[in-house]
């Protein structure tokens, strides 16, 4: 192995590890918070979450074994059942963030109907949707054999060992990624950019209210004032911030596989097994920021890991103290014996 290798491996192993601790806090915090339960983003949150819990258990050690081994890990049905979750999950978790980016538009640009809208049932139907949406790619790549082990990504993905059939896969590889990574991206920026929009149009309502309290307040002193306009600068760029992160990361993770993808069946030329191997990390790297992105950031995600982080420490002290309490009652009974 050389250098580029060790590297690639070291980076997986440090995805799987953020991935898995922090999408088990996700879920912890969803099934110990009533308040996050009972939300309609909280639905959508659990979906995301499962799915990278999933492919990060499974599809992420399998490909570090592939990168490590320069070969298929397992037999071919091992690598169909490993393909197919690939397949699924990554169609899952991109929907799963475009209609966390509904639920936002919905909620922000029609507050007042937000409820009557987007209800848990409707929440229910959008997952449903997403899950039968996500699930026919793999199924009809399963049915014409077109799951295996890529030497390119040194995993088990969508792959057509026949080379009569490469046509035909090129189309199905790019239908599969226009409605999977291309409908969620133009979803995504749709719906952003109008919660954007009126966010912008009420940060200046709020501006022109804080100008002209600042010019009526004569007296007020220039420490004050200044915080004032500082918040008024901050509170502009916060919704561009969270934009930005959400589109942004999205296109980041996604963007250079499915590129690379369609690179590669057009001709060109021969892809660099590194590029490779480190477009495929990228999509996993999504696994570990969507906690951050979308849940652990969060004022209720970060209560409830903290009242959790409280309660466990509140316990082991009064088992310590107890303990203690134990051993000194035992040491009594011993010296009076």
């Amino acid at each position: 192995m050389n250098s580029w290798d060790v590297s690639l491996a070291c980076l997986l192993v440090g995805m799987i590890a953020v991935s898995l601790l922090s999408n088990v806090v996700v879920l912890i915090c969803f099934l110990y918070s009533p308040e996050i339960r009972k939300q309609v983003p909280g639905l959508f949150i659990l979906n995301l979450t499962c799915c990278n819990l999933l492919m990060t258990v499974v599809n992420m050690p399998l490909t570090l074994a592939g990168m490590l081994n320069k070969q298929q890990p397992g037999g071919d049905r091992l690598c169909h059942i490993v393909g197919f979750l690939e397949t699924f999950l990554t169609t899952n978790s991109m929907l799963s963030m475009a209609a966390l980016s509904i639920d936002r538009w919905v909620a922000v640009v029609f507050p007042l109907s937000y409820h009557s809208k987007m209800r848990y049932k409707d929440a229910a139907l959008i997952v449903g949707y997403t899950w039968l949406h996500s699930i026919s790619f793999p199924i009809a790549a399963l049915s014409l054999s077109w799951l295996g082990f890529h030497h390119l990504y040194a995993s088990c993905t969508l792959y057509s060992k026949r080379h009569e059939e490469r046509v035909p896969f090129s189309v199905f590889t790019g239908v599969f990624h226009a409605l999977s990574f291309l409908l969620s991206f133009v979803v995504l920026c749709f719906t952003y950019l109008k919660v954007l929009k009126v966010a912008r149009f009420h940060c200046k309502r709020i501006d022109v209210i804080t100008m002209q309290t600042l010019v009526l307040l004569v007296d007020i002193h220039p420490s004050v004032r200044e915080r004032c306009l500082e918040e008024q600068k901050r509170r502009r760029q916060r919704a561009t911030k969270k934009i930005s992160t959400f589109i942004g990361t999205f296109l980041l993770c996604f963007a250079p596989y499915v590129i690379t993808r369609l690179v590669e069946l057009s001709y060109i030329g021969p892809i660099s097994y590194h590029w490779g191997v480190f477009s495929k990390c990228l999509t996993y790297s999504k696994a570990a920021s969507d906690p951050f992105v979308y849940s652990l950031l969060r004022h209720q995600y970060k209560k409830s890991w903290k009242d959790i982080l409280n309660r466990i420490l509140k316990r082991g002290s009064i088992n310590s103290s107890g303990l203690t309490g134990d051993s000194h009652s035992q040491n009594i009974l011993q010296i009076t014996e």
